[in-house]
């Protein structure tokens, strides 16, 4: 039987270490592919920080102003998870105390709704400012991206009052740069229709019509229209 040359062994060594080192490197160039298409298609989350107008009050849980939202965005194509950060009575030192708690997993944007409670009560415009400041900041320093919504002083509280609560938040967004939404319940307020029997809190159509109108303004924080 005739011996194989030590050439044609050397070669048919060669290729098969080329050909397993080629499957290796595929393999490795495909994990890393997979890898970031992963990546690519992991969901953004938006943490709405709110009061009892993000929470839900008085609602289903399914027409709750995060769970509508996140459902708009996801028919419209975008992959993103909107996470109910509200409580419902809170106030913004409420917000305020939660915030770092919030924040132990990563988001994407943070929708900060707070203030209708401070203004019920008739707190110091002063330490609702103060509060939100410290919120905004806190989530500039971190690199996330915040949409301000803001909140009107109830009219009986003076005109005096009113001009100072409601100079808080387009104050805090030009001082920060961050998006503004200048009142959260626009298009609601004081509608009979559009409201649950308190009068205060929307309805599921009244949360529809807020999430429509905010839409535009958290896309362009996302970064995705």
């Amino acid at each position: 039987m005739q011996k194989k040359s030590k050439r044609c062994v050397l070669g048919y060594g060669f290729m098969n270490n080329f050909v397993n080192a080629c499957g290796v490197l595929l393999i490795v160039v495909f994990g890393l592919w997979s890898e970031d298409s992963r990546a690519d298609n992991k969901a953004k989350t938006i943490l709405a920080l709110g009061d009892s107008l993000t929470a839900g009050y008085g609602l289903a849980q399914s027409d709750a102003f995060p769970v509508q939202l996140q459902a708009v965005l996801q028919q419209a194509g975008h992959n993103i998870e909107v996470i109910n950060g509200g409580v419902s009575g809170d106030t913004s030192a409420g917000g305020r105390s939660r915030l770092e708690w919030l924040l132990a997993n990563p988001v994407d944007a943070v929708i900060v709704e707070l203030g209708a409670n401070d203004g019920l009560r008739g707190l110091d415009p002063a330490e609702t400012r103060a509060n939100l400041d410290w919120i905004v900041g806190t989530l500039k320093k971190h690199d996330i991206p915040v949409l301000l919504s803001g909140m009107l002083a109830p009219p009986n509280l003076g005109e005096d009052y009113g001009k100072e609560f409601n100079s808080i938040y387009p104050d805090l967004a030009r001082q920060w740069n961050v998006a503004l939404d200048p009142f959260f319940l626009e298009g609601v307020a004081a509608d009979p229709n559009l409201n649950q029997a308190d009068g205060i809190h929307p309805n599921a159509k009244g949360v529809s019509i807020i999430v429509k109108r905010i839409l535009p303004k958290i896309l362009n924080v996302l970064n995705v229209l």
